[in-house]
């Protein structure tokens, strides 16, 4: 058991309507690795300044975080500096300042080259294949991205996507990315590129994950309380890949993605409630358990036969027949015009659309 997360550590300045931060420990890669560090043990890898000090050091500091791959480089680390409204499902940047990050390309020490298990954090989809390339893992991999690479270098995205097993990202982009509309349709155009499974985030409202054979559905867990959803999608792909990890086997069957799946969704629910990653940090066994449990009931229900409705027979209680095929339910095109169908034709006129008669002249005009 072993993953490697590549991707940012960044010094972020973030406000919300409960609060604001300034220089608090974020990035891609800092979240990912945190929440996976739960389940199996991680490497991480990124470029980090001369300013990155003992202070953030020790916030990644964990019993299964491998800090070998973060690259001290010259200059300042990151920064991205941004403020949320109510609607706190879209982030406006203010500012962002690469540095460090700036020309960095990633190389994997050998023993991240040979982890089990691989993440690729929202990176230039270029360097995404560098990086795949250079592994050697026996499990599979992963990619996020993002709508500034889905703009800018489409075609290489694609190229990345083909090389990996596993797709993360929230619906917007992926409507983006395919041109889609329906995510239905933009999740089976992903996979048609090459990947096993399509994870679909809606922010607090949950995820979607799509296969070649089935598709499963979770709500987000519901907070009281709420500071910051910075990094909540990458706390998933960690709380999601780590679990995976864990899993004996390469095989991403259906009961193990929806496993896989809660457990994203309750480690994103505890990044949501606390600005950068604090919380994530101070996690105990107890708190996961707990709230995966209370998440579990919320969505389980038992299912109660009910009597048929009636379709003929001589009993009069048929069992229900499959309704025909929808646009909606083909696997990918609508189903042509059933037998019989009439061609859809122009109404004939009615009273309401004959035209008026142009009306006589009053009496005693000629």
């Amino acid at each position: 058991m072993s993953l490697t997360v590549v991707g940012s550590v960044a010094l972020d300045t973030v406000s919300s309507p409960f609060g604001r931060v300034e220089r608090e420990l974020g990035g891609s890669a800092t979240y990912a690795a945190l929440t996976a560090a739960f389940f199996t043990p991680v490497s991480i890898v990124a470029p980090v300044g001369e300013d990155f000090g003992s202070e953030e050091r020790g916030a990644l500091e964990h019993r299964n975080l491998n800090r070998g791959g973060l690259e001290v480089r010259q200059g300042p680390t990151f920064t991205w500096t941004a403020h949320y409204d109510f609607d706190m499902s879209v982030a406006h940047t203010d500012a962002i300042e690469l540095n460090v990050f700036q020309g960095w390309r990633p190389r994997l020490s050998d023993g991240a080259r040979e982890s089990d298990s691989l993440f690729l954090g929202a990176l230039d989809p270029e360097i995404q294949i560098d990086v795949r390339a250079q592994w050697r893992g026996a499990k599979w991999s992963a990619l996020d991205s993002n709508e500034y690479w889905i703009r800018s270098k489409p075609d290489a995205l694609r190229e990345a996507i083909s090389q990996v097993d596993i797709v993360l990202m929230n619906d917007l982009e992926a409507r983006r990315l395919t041109e889609r509309p329906m995510l239905l349709q933009a999740a089976r155009r992903i996979i048609s590129w090459g990947p096993r499974a399509v994870v679909l985030r809606f922010g607090e409202y949950g995820c979607t994950v799509l296969t070649e054979g089935d598709y499963f559905s979770l709500p987000g867990y519901p907070l009281e309380q709420a500071a910051d959803p910075t990094g909540c999608g990458d706390a998933f792909a960690g709380g999601f890949l780590g679990y995976l990890d864990l899993v004996r086997g390469s095989a991403l069957t259906e009961e193990v993605l929806r496993r896989a799946t809660f457990y994203g969704a309750v480690m994103s629910s505890y990044c949501y409630e606390e600005f950068g990653a604090r919380r994530l940090g101070l996690l105990s066994e107890h708190e996961v358990s707990y709230r995966l449990g209370e998440l579990q009931r919320m969505t389980h229900f038992e299912h109660v036969p009910t009597e048929p409705m009636p379709r003929g027979g001589e009993d009069g209680h048929a069992a229900l027949e499959r309704p025909p095929l929808t646009p909606s339910t083909q696997p990918l095109a609508a189903p042509a015009p059933a037998s019989g169908t009439p061609e859809y034709r122009s109404p004939g006129r009615t009273p309401s659309t004959e035209p008026l008669p142009r009306p006589g002249r009053p009496n005693g005009r000629g």
